[in-house]
């Protein structure tokens, strides 16, 4: 249940905070939780009461599995406790002690809520988006796919920054002030040229450290903002230009999914005065059909709209158009600011190996609160040092060469899969979907799968449908037959 202030730890008289090491393997760190038990088990000399406090409905999770479980996963992990690492990365000239920023949204719109996110151990901020003008927002205005706290989508129909433009310039200006070596970005969305070059002046006068141009908000009350001048060049080369003009602090272009190439939009904001790009901003989407009063979710007064899709299942879509800009010769060197789908320390990798600079966070932080820092952090400190890695600028990019056209991917041959028959089950699964969804290769002999090679084509469903992962894609890799290639 992921509790902030959870009962389990309260009532473990080892002072292990079993609540913090669950958390870890929830984001993906099992070895940031492993190494940070006791080397003896610390449950052997109690009566486990960290299990009677549990409020979980369905009963205590077994605390103490969990924790013999870490115990016997500690020796291999333990030469990864040492090593330095250096997390900084520098972005447009802007050094960032980490490469976890909160991005422009809920999650960093007052002093309060990012100050206490700084103290956590956050990089930076983007305040969320500063225009002259309040916005008038709808209520309800999120909705999510998944549930029991722990939605992979999320739909928003929220817009721009709720306060007057002096209480975001005081809180940028209070920020910088208390705050002086975490990073302030600032998201300004103008309406036309001067008041683009106006609100950029404004937000380096109060001491941003870099200016985003908002060109993809895709919930936006009023036409001709957000969105719509990130689906157009000229608009995205008007407006870049005209904030360029009213600051010197280097200047990013946030972008829009929303479109089915992003890289006109990208060169349109770079060659007029764009330093840095950001991407990607949440997916235009319709999403939670009521079956019986026919609206969508979030409904108001019976009535929704087209809104912003984010949360892990974007991540995919992030990644392909990280890997776009990143791949792009004429944007060679640009530096990018990612977001999309970041809910843990892996999450962060992948964006960094496809060529970001460092990774923004919003839908993670309203589920689970900006802790999840923690294990960003050590989730990536560990991981380098497995790799013999001593700095996070090592990552960028290291994946971009290996995704290419699908013209260029080999097709002589076949991967056949492996079976574990020690770990197979005998559910069938497998065999069921190759015959109703796959190549009939597979079919259930004696209670076990039986594959017909000269039938299988190694499309490897088999592999993702096993629920105990006793088929993987390390087999043989066989040539393709004649029969088979030919027309």
């Amino acid at each position: 249940m992921l509790c902030p202030e959870a009962p389990c730890s309260r009532a473990c008289p080892e002072g292990v905070d079993p609540a913090r090491r669950v958390r870890s393997l929830y984001f993906d760190n099992l070895a940031g939780a492993a190494l940070a038990l006791p080397r003896q088990d610390p449950c052997a000399r109690c009566g486990a009461p960290c299990q009677s406090a549990c409020l979980r409905p369905e009963g205590p999770l077994r605390i103490r599995r969990v924790f013999q479980a870490l115990q016997a996963a500690r020796p291999s992990l333990e030469g990864m406790e040492k090593g330095a690492v250096d997390l900084s990365c520098d972005f447009c000239g802007v050094k960032l002690e980490n490469p976890f920023v909160l991005s422009s949204s809920v999650v960093a719109s007052s002093y309060e809520k990012i100050a206490r996110a700084f103290d956590m151990g956050w990089a930076g901020a983007c305040l969320k988006t500063v225009c002259d003008f309040i916005p008038r927002e709808a209520s309800p205005r999120y909705s999510a796919l998944g549930g029991g706290g722990a939605f992979y989508g999320f739909k928003n129909i929220e817009q721009l920054s709720g306060q007057s433009l002096e209480s975001d310039m005081d809180c940028v200006r209070r920020l910088k002030r208390d705050y002086p070596g975490k990073v302030m970005m600032v998201s300004i969305m103008g309406r036309d040229q001067a008041e683009w070059t106006r609100l950029a002046r404004m937000a380096q006068d109060a001491g941003a450290d870099l200016i985003e141009c908002n060109f993809s908000c895709p919930n936006m009350e009023q036409g001709g903002l957000g969105v719509d001048v990130g689906q157009s060049p000229q608009a995205v080369a008007q407006y870049t230009r005209a904030a360029r003009q009213g600051c010197q602090v280097p200047l990013v272009a946030k972008l829009t999914p929303n479109v089915a190439d992003m890289r006109p939009m990208a060169l349109a904001a770079v060659e007029n005065g764009a330093d840095g790009l950001a991407a990607i901003n949440t997916v235009k989407s319709i999403m939670g059909m009521n079956l019986d009063t026919y609206a969508t979710s979030p409904a108001v007064r019976g009535l929704s709209g087209v809104g912003g899709y984010s949360g892990k299942a974007v991540k995919p879509i992030a990644l392909r158009f990280i890997w776009e800009l990143a791949a792009c010769p004429q944007l060679k060197g640009v530096p990018i600011s990612a977001m999309g789908g970041v809910e843990t320390w892996r999450d962060a990798a992948e964006f960094l190996l496809l060529g970001a600079n460092h990774v923004q966070v919003t839908t993670a932080v309203m589920q689970y609160g900006y802790r999840v820092i923690q294990d960003l952090v050590e989730g990536l400190t560990l991981y380098l040092r497995e790799k013999a890695l001593d700095r996070v600028s090592s990552l960028e990019g290291l994946g971009v060469d290996n995704v290419t056209a699908l013209e260029r991917l080999e097709r002589d041959s076949v991967l056949l899969p492996r079976f574990h028959r020690d770990k197979c089950l005998g559910c069938g699964r497998c065999a069921l979907s190759c015959q109703d969804g796959g190549h009939e290769a597979l079919t259930m002999k004696g209670g076990r799968p039986v594959m017909n090679p000269a039938a299988c084509v190694g499309c490897h469903l088999c592999v993702l449908i096993c629920p105990v992962q006793a088929i993987s894609s390390f087999g043989k890799r066989a040539p393709l037959r004649e029969e088979a290639a030919a027309p």
